[in-house]
């Protein structure tokens, strides 16, 4: 009798455990969903997009990731002072947003912010519109599909995101060379 309640209390340990999980998934899930949903894409070819992204910014999808050279960390490497931004737009202590869960909200909020100024600015939505926003700022971004002149920072951090024998090119092609280079990576 002892090992039969045993067992049931496990069984229910067991499936609350599952329930838990299966909810806080599909809370992410519909949060992609209402996303893909603004940004008018299917809710599979957004979960293709967000896998693109974070195979870029972190190739494993790890967590606990930093880039020493930038301070960009996690899963989907986020700058400390855009983490600051949106801590304080979604409530959370500043001092969390590393955890997983806080990155995950973080970046659903960052997608949601750039897929609307990206319509707002008339650039269509797409893998390599919503990972150069993501990459550049929407500010950037819009400042490079509609070829304005790169200031000092847009062309540095142009070439730090090309590989190593793409960064030479010169200043007047750097834009194409860029936009080229990431719409055929994200096709």
């Amino acid at each position: 009798m002892v090992a039969g309640a045993k067992r049931t209390v496990f069984s229910r340990q067991l499936l609350a455990l599952l329930t838990l999980l299966f909810l806080s998934t599909t809370a992410a899930e519909a949060a992609y969903e209402r996303i893909a949903q603004k940004a008018g894409i299917s809710p599979q070819k957004f979960a293709t997009i967000v896998k693109k992204i974070v195979k870029i910014e972190s190739t494993i999808g790890s967590y606990h990731i930093e880039n020493k050279k930038s301070g960009a960390y996690g899963r989907y490497q986020i700058m400390p002072k855009t983490a600051r931004h949106y801590t304080q737009k979604l409530g959370i202590p500043y001092s969390q947003w590393k955890q997983p869960r806080n990155q995950d909200r973080i970046f659903q909020a960052i997608l949601k912010s750039n897929i609307q100024e990206l319509k707002r600015n008339g650039i269509k939505i797409s893998a390599f519109s919503i990972y150069g926003a993501h990459q550049q700022g929407v500010g950037g971004f819009n400042a490079i599909m509609k070829n304005k002149k790169l200031t000092k920072r847009l062309e540095r951090n142009l070439r730090y995101n090309l590989p190593k024998k793409l960064r030479k090119t010169h200043r007047s092609r750097l834009a194409m060379v860029w936009k080229q280079y990431w719409q055929e990576k994200l096709a």
